[in-house]
Order: structure tokens, then C-alpha cells, then sequence
């Protein structure tokens, strides 16, 4: 796959967005990894880099303050969809969220937006059972120390001219 078309699908609320202001720094079999500007800025959150872990089924972000500092590292439990035929990349949210924060306390979210979905038929069960096997995943290799090497696939490229 060489650099594709990426769109961000939710689900709640229900939209799915072109990520057309993302540079793609990095793009494999494995992993894409972009930086980008907050699409919708908050007093808080400026910009990032996010790493697309295209067979775990999860997305690391690295959240920043406008003067680089790290505000958070938030982690999306996604799904990927790629049309070859347009070389697109639709990234399914899957809801439930992890969020790391600077002094290394880890916080599950959303995950009552799993119930909601799959009460409104917005997620089969399949789907439902697909993201608590990924955020499983996803906090087993946090709280086994292994977080680090996920972020490394982000921080490799902050040390890059074109990584800011």
C-alpha cells in the first residue's frame, strides 16, 4: 500500500471525515504514521502524531500543546477498511479509548458508548467483542511495560526535520 487516502469513520457520533491536512510520514504492511494539526483545536490540544498499528487494531497518538510538550498519549481501538480500487484508508473508531498521561496514569474510556452502540444496532456483536479483544490487547502490552516500543514508532520520527 503506498500512501493512502485516509478518512476517519465514528460511529457516535455518526460521520466519516477526510484527514486531508495529515501528512504521512512512514507507511507499510505494518504501520502508518502521520502528523497533524487538531481538526478541531481545543484550549488545550494543538497538534500530534499518530501511529496506525494496521494489524493490532489500534491507533497511538501523541497529543501536544502548541509548544511541543506532551499533553497525553491517547489510544483509539480502530478498524481498517482499505479500497484498493481508490487507495483509501477508512478508520473505523471503535470506541473504547485508552489515554496515558505525563506521570504515567492509565485511563480507560467510552466504554459505555460500546453499550449504547451495540443497543442501537450501530455495532453487531461481533464488532463489540472485536474492540474489547483489541483494547485487552492494547492494555496488556501497557501495563507489561511495553508501551514504550509503541511509542518509539512515533518518536523515531520527532527527531526528523519533517517530524514537527
Amino acid at each position: 500500500m503506498t500512501n493512502p487516502i485516509l478518512y476517519r469513520r465514528r460511529i457516535i457520533p455518526e460521520e466519516c471525515i477526510l484527514l486531508k491536512d495529515d501528512v504521512i510520514l512512514s507507511c507499510d504492511e505494518e504501520r502508518i504514521v502521520t502528523s497533524w494539526n487538531a481538526l478541531h483545536p481545543k484550549k488545550d490540544l494543538h497538534h500530534g502524531m499518530s501511529c496506525y498499528f494496521l494489524r493490532e487494531g489500534f491507533k497511538i497518538s501523541k497529543f501536544c500543546y502548541q509548544d511541543n510538550r506532551l499533553l497525553y498519549w491517547y489510544c483509539d481501538i480502530v478498524d481498517f477498511n482499505y479500497h484498493p480500487s481508490d487507495n483509501a484508508l477508512i478508520v473505523t473508531d471503535l470506541l473504547a479509548d485508552v489515554i496515558i498521561y505525563p506521570d504515567g496514569f492509565v485511563k480507560v474510556v467510552d466504554l459505555d458508548e460500546l453499550v449504547t452502540a451495540l443497543e442501537s444496532r450501530s455495532i453487531s456483536l461481533d464488532t463489540l467483542k472485536s474492540s474489547l479483544m483489541r483494547l485487552n490487547k492494547l492494555l496488556s502490552l501497557i501495563y507489561s511495560n511495553q508501551f514504550d516500543q509503541l511509542k518509539a514508532s512515533i518518536e523515531h520520527f520527532e527527531k526528523l526535520p519533517f517530524g514537527k
